[in-house]
């Protein structure tokens, strides 16, 4: 099956669509920094049309989705309460990659060489956090699942550091459901990976670092997105907000805050997506300009390799692809 974008999940209440994450397990959450004097539209778009399908297309992978994150615009972004400090780190954008259970997360794994021995291309560092329990998706306001393309939402990845103390994580789950039951916030996904051991990097990119600092190794990191960055402010100047500055105070170590400008889905619930089988600049192409007929079984199985080619006859494959 091929998932093409702005399909709209069934009906839920408060037009909430957070339920369609609950089975993505064994989630990893990446980030990345691109090579130093790569140019920008270069880094984005071999990231974007070259990695993208190429991970799209690895055994076991049940989700994947690109956050591209704005290698200019770090001010204002999350005003932090006094006493919290920002995050000493540059990012150019996160992934996540989730299976649906620990059999092809190990799927993955063992065909995983053929994608990191060409992440040197593009990266000077990244590092992968483990979610072996998942995340949790506590408001999802927007009925297309499958986004492609600039960010609609104004989208912010926070990561936060609490000094790995004990009540750090129980505290950022409390606000984070604080968070996302306001009005204005439109998505909020909550990441809280096991710490990260740099005694055992990952991923396994040769000729890339795989080193984070000591406020790095045990972070919690908030997806959280509003209409416009006048909503957000909003949602910071409210009461309901405000009466949290002093547990943000008392919990919080260091805050960093990255502003997505483009996400790219590739695989959602197993099943690969025009971008993941086209790239995200086609499948881009092929929404803006309204090309069904590129969207049919037709095209899209001449894109497909076997095992995974669509016949006419199959409704579906061993790869998991037809018409939708």
């Amino acid at each position: 099956m091929i998932q093409h974008g702005h399909q709209n999940a069934p009906s839920q209440l408060l037009n909430d669509f957070a339920a369609r994450d609950e089975n993505i397990r064994c989630l990893s959450y990446g980030v990345m920094r691109k090579l130093a004097g790569l140019p920008q539209d270069l880094f984005a778009g071999y990231w974007r049309d070259v990695l993208g399908t190429l991970l799209a297309r690895l055994p076991g992978v049940g989700y994947y989705v690109q956050h591209h994150f704005s290698p200019d615009h770090s001010a204002n972004l999350w005003p932090l309460p006094d006493g919290v400090r920002r995050m000493d780190v540059v990012l150019d954008g996160a992934i996540e990659i989730g299976f649906a259970d620990t059999d092809g997360q190990n799927r993955y794994v063992q065909a995983s060489p053929v994608l990191f021995g060409d992440e040197f291309h593009l990266f000077e560092h990244t590092v992968a956090y483990s979610l072996p329990l998942g995340s949790r998706t506590l408001a999802d306001r927007e009925p297309d699942g499958i986004p492609n393309g600039p960010d609609r939402l104004h989208r912010l990845h926070l990561h936060l550091n609490g000094g790995s103390g004990d009540e750090f994580r129980p505290w950022l789950a409390e606000w984070a459901q604080r968070l996302a039951s306001a009005p204005e916030v439109q998505k909020l996904r909550l990441h809280l990976p096991d710490p990260y051991d740099n005694a055992r990097p990952s991923p396994t990119s040769p000729n890339v670092d795989h080193q984070v600092s000591d406020e790095r190794m045990d972070i919690g990191v908030i997806e959280i997105g509003f209409a416009s960055a006048l909503t957000a402010g909003k949602l910071r100047k409210s009461e309901a907000y405000r009466a949290t500055i002093e547990d943000q105070r008392k919990h919080l170590r260091s805050v960093a805050a990255f502003l997505v400008t483009g996400i790219y889905t590739y695989v959602r619930d197993g099943v690969i997506t025009t971008a993941g089988l086209r790239g995200g600049r086609t499948a881009e192409l092929i929404g803006r300009i309204g090309a069904v007929n590129q969207t049919l079984n037709a095209v899209t199985r001449l894109f497909a390799q076997e095992p995974r080619s669509v016949t006419p006859t199959e409704p579906k494959s061993v790869w998991g692809i037809h018409d939708k």
